[in-house]
């Protein structure tokens, strides 16, 4: 069977290279006479793959060398409450911009835990947009400042940072890590679940600047307390260790095939702008997005008939465009268009949608 279009949301489709180095090394990993999925995480062949991963990331990432790079467990949605159990713990206060499901959940976990402040959000209008922050409205003694970056089920995107002065800024990059250059440095903690752009479901990274590291509240589990980490190079206990392994052959691909990330920000604009394009001059289609906070990676939209959409996604499925049904929360359809998405499925989910549209508008 011929591979299709898979636009998941997440888990998403991998880079076909790296799927071939994968196979061809599964039963034995460079002479090791076995597999990474079953060598000890304490062996000397699974130490370089960890620590090359980590230099890998570091170097395509940029990040400075006052951050610590954590691989860790448990979803982005653990991190929901390791933030703020490690991070809120000065004057118990956070700052929390709500732009869709993730980010309030986020919220609601760090409000067990101390003073979650909503400064904004934009579930008015489900979504659609990135509110405009007012800095007169932020907790000037919060001990950080939260936001989603880029919103997986509804398509937005922060295009610009919010200024948080001496508050470090978190951010939830699940869905746009390894999509284009982020200034690591504006950032006091970054996270993410690695199933939509680095990696298989399994691994959370965590990218956090050293002096945000060893103040965790007392009630802290141990498996929280990201001092436990940084101290034991991420090896506290046993990582997710074949998804790190696939970690650093993505973080290879994006090196050496893409050209590092500002080329692969040039491929996601084009493929972003295909569909678009097409979108915006449609007479069936339609983006639910304001168009200046649209994200390169999730695309949403709709024809506005329940029906439609329906017959849309099995049409589309059936075509070879798998997983193009939207969120149950909002319904329509969306297109994950991740790192490893080519451009050409871009193109040929267009031209499937111009034939459909032909043949449906009425």
């Amino acid at each position: 069977m011929a591979r299709v279009y898979n636009f998941s949301a997440g888990p998403s489709m991998l880079p076909e290279q790296v799927l071939k180095t994968a196979a061809a090394e599964m039963l034995d990993y460079k002479g090791s006479g076995q597999s990474v999925m079953e060598m000890s995480h304490r062996s000397k062949t699974y130490d370089a793959i960890i620590k090359e991963a980590e230099a890998l990331l570091r170097e395509v990432m940029n990040i400075p060398d006052n951050y610590k790079v954590l691989f860790l467990q448990g979803g982005a949605s653990s991190q929901f409450a390791m933030v703020p159990l490690n991070l809120m713990n000065k004057n118990h206060k956070a700052d929390y911009v709500i732009t869709g499901q993730w980010a309030n959940k986020a919220y609601k976990e760090a409000a067990r835990y101390g003073d979650a402040h909503v400064v904004a959000s934009s579930a008015d209008k489900t979504f659609s947009y990135i509110p405009k922050l007012d800095p007169a409205t932020f907790t000037p003694d919060a001990d950080y400042f939260h936001i989603c970056m880029n919103n997986t089920i509804y398509g937005t995107k922060y295009h610009t940072l919010p200024e948080t002065g001496n508050v470090p800024l978190v951010a939830d990059i699940s869905s746009c890590a390894l999509s284009e250059p982020i200034d690591v440095s504006k950032f006091g903690l970054l996270y993410a679940g690695a199933q939509k752009n680095m990696a298989p479901a399994g691994l959370t990274v965590v990218i956090i600047r050293e002096d945000l590291i060893g103040n965790a509240q007392d009630i802290t589990p141990t498996m929280f307390n990201y001092q436990i980490h940084a101290d034991n190079g991420s090896m506290f206990n046993t990582p997710p260790c074949y998804t790190i392994y696939i970690c650093k052959l993505v973080l290879e691909w994006i090196k050496n095939e893409i050209g590092g990330l500002e080329n692969m920000k040039k491929i996601n604009e084009k493929k972003a702008a295909l569909l678009y394009d097409f979108l915006d001059n449609s007479k069936l289609f339609r983006g639910t997005v304001v168009p200046e906070d649209r994200s390169l990676m999730n695309i949403p939209f709709v024809t506005g008939d329940a029906d439609l959409d329906a017959k849309f996604v099995a049409e589309a499925t059936a075509a070879g465009f798998v997983n193009l049904k939207g969120h149950r929360t909002v319904g329509g359809m969306r297109a994950s268009c991740y790192n490893a998405m080519p451009i050409e499925g871009v193109e040929k989910l267009v031209a499937f949608m111009k034939d459909f549209e032909a043949k449906n508008l009425k």
